[in-house]
């Protein structure tokens, strides 16, 4: 055995000692990071010492579809040429071999990073016009895939975010009202109706040069406090806040077509309103507050006195009244009693002593020092 292994490790030293090749298709480059070349394929050849002609292999590669390398030769004018006029072309490049392949979260940020960096590209509507395509298919329930391969889940929070960032990419653009109103059906979808009225008041007061957008915007932003309405149980200040757009939808754009939509959505709001009244009255009526009772089973009736509700709430009001004015005249004799205990204690309270002033400062008796020669008798003068 011994004599076997200095043979074994001449044989190892000269295997390791001729000329092979490694195939290795991950490659590191500094400044461009890990790339991935197949065996075989030329990877060098992609390759360009201008950021002129590099663009231009980029361009080709998109041309006929090879998508991987164009993203490669793009991204490499980005790393190697931050500053070059080409970089933004080659940015948006990026972005459009990402949604060929149907990776569009990631194409949506490559376009953000092209807005951002590049801002004077000469394409910048068109890019716009691309981000909210994408961000339109997210609305409509295409999936977010994770790591860019495996569709997952739909989000509508990151779906609200890229219409805002749409929005704050161009907000006069033709895109931006559009994408600020689908803010609001995105928060819908979530039944985040408070942050959809908002994203819809801020369409209307943004765009309110644009009557269309404008008017949409009001009559989607009542028509979601009539959706949060419709889920409270006593709770009936959204009822009213959906009633007040409805209004004023109705008097700003009496001409529109869902003018008798908005005069149904608020007669359904009113019964809504009565209906909550209603149940809150029974809600203190349970609890014996037949008072409390009372005021509400009245305020269903001013709400609507033609509501379901209506004939319930006249006769509990008929029943419950009596009940009522003993529990107000008991309330009242309560607080007269409370009163008449205060007054009784002030008055027996122990009257204060008269402030006196202070003693005056005992007088010296000690005669005043200084010049004598006035107390001398005439018998003393010189």
């Amino acid at each position: 055995m011994q004599r076997r292994s200095p043979v074994r490790a001449l044989l190892i030293a000269c295997l390791l000692s001729l000329p092979f090749t490694c195939p290795a298709p991950i490659i590191f480059r500094p400044g461009e990071g890990w790339t991935y070349e197949p065996v075989g394929g030329g990877g060098a050849g992609w390759q360009r010492k201008r950021a002129k002609d590099q663009l231009q292999v980029a361009q080709e590669a998109f041309d006929r579809g090879s998508y991987r390398i164009a993203t490669k030769a793009a991204n490499r004018v980005t790393k190697v040429w931050p500053l070059s006029d080409y970089a933004g072309q080659a940015q948006y490049l990026i972005g459009r071999c990402y949604e060929e392949r149907k990776m569009d979260e990631r194409a949506f940020k490559a376009y953000q990073t092209t807005l951002t960096k590049y801002p004077k590209v000469d394409n910048y509507d068109e890019i716009l016009s691309r981000q909210y395509a994408i961000a339109q298919r997210f609305l409509a329930g295409q999936r977010f895939k994770v790591f860019g391969l495996i569709p997952l889940f739909r989000n509508m929070e990151k779906t609200a975010t890229m219409f805002g960032k749409v929005v704050g990419n161009g907000p006069f653009n033709e895109t931006g009202p559009k994408a600020q109103m689908d803010i609001g059906t995105a928060q819908e979808k979530l039944k985040h109706y408070p942050e959809a009225v908002k994203a819809y008041e801020k369409a209307a007061d943004q765009y309110f040069d644009q009557p269309l957008v404008a008017a949409d915007a009001t009559f989607k932003a009542g028509k979601a406090w009539e959706k949060q309405a419709l889920r409270a149980e006593y709770d009936q200040s959204k009822a009213g806040a959906a009633i007040d757009l409805f209004k004023d939808f109705i008097e700003l754009y009496p001409d529109d077509k869902r003018v008798a939509d908005a005069n149904s959505s608020i007669s359904i709001l009113r019964v809504e309103q009565a209906r909550g009244a209603y149940e809150t009255g029974r809600f203190y009526e349970r609890n014996k507050r037949w008072l409390g009772a009372v005021v509400y089973y009245n305020e269903s009736l001013q709400r609507d006195a033609n509501s379901p509700f209506a004939e319930q709430c006249r006769q509990r009001i008929e029943v419950l009244k009596p009940l009522a004015d003993a529990q107000a005249k008991r309330i009242t004799e309560y607080e007269e009693r409370i009163r008449q205990r205060s007054r009784t204690r002030a008055t027996n309270a122990p009257p204060m002593s008269p402030k006196l002033p202070p003693p005056p400062a005992p007088q010296s008796t000690k005669a005043p020092q200084g010049n004598t020669s006035d107390n001398s008798t005439p018998g003393n003068a010189p």
